[in-house]
């Protein structure tokens, strides 16, 4: 049985001790979906059969895991008999109109949505938080939490624990690859274009991305919060069991292809120094310490891209907050891995080290 600190390399090696998986990846052609087949074949996941599902549009292309490479059927049609584990990352909709039948199939459903997250028979796991959450799925279902909510949560854990956390602020600095490709093409257009000549205009969002900085990601709700600095508050909340935990948000949208940035300002409950802090996350699952600012070192969403670690730095006393209580950092990791494909396939390591397919 795997618990939260089970390492990384005792679960794959767990996992390469079992059967070869009936593996289905939906919303195989988009972003996240595409990540999820290159972390499953890095991690080195048995796959007996692979299928891959998208939507009619891209039916009938191809995509390749590993040794695998298989056409793309389409969502509406496909039976989902067999399958073990189906990695959802097909959007809200989609996982609310198929997610049950594969789950009523025999899979287990890890969705890469918001559709599932906040409903309390629904775990939400991050592996290096809360993986005992795994020991009951009602539902067939795991929710996959927020990208942002992943990178947070994985640096705020060995906090919580040593010395509690009475409040977070958070400023997060999100990319454009979670918002998919045409945002990504839309700033590499705009980008190119921003001197004037035959200017891009805005699609993905409602203002110019290249060279600026938009407060707007998501939907703005009645009091001015977006969805996504909403998610950071309820997500952070159910996966870290500390439901009081007073947390603020603001979530920007800058010109970064990949990669997610968060400046977190921390109220302990009891006082810790910036040393003590630096020490505790460099022993922290999932977690890379990067903090030398003498030489210049500190976590940059270009050096995290294509990896699968939390990068974490700037740890520094806030004298703001008194006795000692506060706590500043700088919390960077690839979104499309860690803050979705691999932590999803992380989840499914986990199933495996419990036992779920043996």
């Amino acid at each position: 049985m795997a618990d939260d600190r089970t390492s990384a390399a005792t679960v794959a090696s767990i996992v390469q001790g079992v059967r070869p998986l009936n593996v289905a990846v939906v919303g195989a052609t988009g972003n996240v979906g595409t990540t999820m087949l290159e972390v499953l074949a890095e991690r080195g996941v048995p796959i007996g059969t692979l299928r891959a599902m998208a939507s009619s549009r891209s039916a009938g292309t191809e995509v390749t895991c590993g040794e695998h490479t298989v056409v793309v059927e389409d969502l509406a049609d496909a039976d989902p008999s067999g399958i073990d584990v189906a990695l959802f990352s097909a959007g809200g909709a989609r996982s609310v109109e198929h997610a049950a039948r594969f789950a009523a199939a025999g899979a287990i459903v890890i969705d890469n949505s918001s559709a599932f997250r906040m409903e309390e028979d629904v775990p939400l796991v991050v592996p290096e938080v809360n993986a005992d959450a795994l020991a009951n799925i009602p539902r067939g279902i795991v929710a996959n939490p927020n990208c942002s909510t992943i990178q947070v949560v994985v640096a705020l854990k060995p906090l919580l624990d040593r010395w509690g956390i009475e409040r977070a602020s958070i400023t997060m600095l999100m990319s454009t690859s979670g918002t998919g490709h045409a945002a990504m093409e839309e700033l590499e257009q705009q980008s190119r274009l921003v001197m004037g000549i035959a200017p891009v205009p805005p699609q993905a969002y409602p203002h110019d991305i290249a060279f600026n900085v938009l407060p707007h990601c998501g939907d703005f709700d009645a009091g001015g919060f977006t969805s996504e600095e909403l998610k950071l508050l309820h997500e952070s909340r159910k996966i870290l069991g500390a439901p009081e935990l007073r947390v603020v948000a603001t979530c920007t949208r800058v010109p970064v292809f990949i990669g997610h940035t968060a400046a977190v300002h921390l109220e302990l409950r009891d006082p810790a120094t910036a040393l003590e802090v630096q020490a505790m996350l460099a022993a922290a699952p999932g977690v890379e310490l990067v903090d030398d600012p003498s030489e210049n070192e500190y976590p940059m969403p270009r050096d995290a891209a294509g990896l699968d670690e939390v990068f974490v730095g700037r740890v520094r006393q806030d004298p703001s907050v008194p006795d000692g209580r506060g706590i500043a950092l700088f919390v960077v990791a690839d979104n499309l891995r860690k803050g979705a494909a691999t932590n999803a396939v992380q989840i499914l390591e986990a199933l495996a080290a419990r036992g779920t397919w043996n």
